[in-house]
């Protein structure tokens, strides 16, 4: 039976108010499903491809340690990345530290302390995904991953966005964010707060 990915699910000690910051953040609305909330665009509707959902769901254990999966939100320009930063930091956000050094990209953490980049411009890769660029998954080996979520998600290998080190993976026909596998030492001790969820297709029960 085939699957697609079709959501990113976060663990949350308050699911509410971390959608209305993220629904914030990306201009998209909430919606209430029994103890979760999600955020998603409007007019999108549960398994349509393309954007990527964000459900949060209530969990009693604490954050712990840099999660395995985060996002990154792309810039136009110089001059837009400084206004995003400015105003995620106004609805709440705080600077992080995760040994990233001096990089040209913000790293930032939600209320919760959920790790997120905010990426200098990069007009020739990120021009058409929407407000997230992509969901980032620490690996200790993309490559050998690569296949089983290529068939897990649906998505295909984008020659042009993977390199050395990092394989990306997008939804076929259809704009919006990647998933890139990016080569960390020691990503199985990362934290599975944030993670991906599939579902069956349209076609299948």
């Amino acid at each position: 039976m085939a699957t697609r990915l079709v959501h990113v699910v976060a663990d949350a000690a308050n699911p509410q108010r971390q959608a209305e910051f993220w629904s914030k953040v990306f201009g998209w609305q909430t919606k209430a499903l029994d103890s979760a909330v999600m955020v998603l665009p409007a007019g999108w509707r549960y398994p349509d491809p393309g954007p990527l959902p964000l459900l949060f769901e209530p969990a009693s254990e604490p954050k712990t340690g840099r999660n395995r999966l985060h996002f990154d939100l792309p810039t136009k320009s110089a001059a837009f990345k400084e206004d995003l930063v400015k105003r995620i930091l106004g609805l709440g956000a705080t600077p992080a530290d995760i040994g990233q050094g001096d990089v040209p990209w913000e790293v930032l953490a939600d209320p919760e302390g959920n790790e997120f980049c905010v990426l200098d411009p990069r007009p020739g890769i990120y021009f058409d995904t929407g407000p997230i660029a992509a969901v980032v998954a620490n690996s200790a080996d993309p490559d050998a991953v690569a296949p089983v979520w290529a068939e897990a998600t649906g998505w295909r290998r984008s020659k042009s966005a993977s390199h050395d080190g990092l394989v990306a993976m997008r939804a076929p026909h259809v704009p919006g964010p990647f998933v890139e596998l990016l080569r960390v030492a020691g990503a199985e001790l990362g934290g599975c707060r944030i993670r991906l969820d599939v579902a069956p297709t349209l076609e299948d029960d």
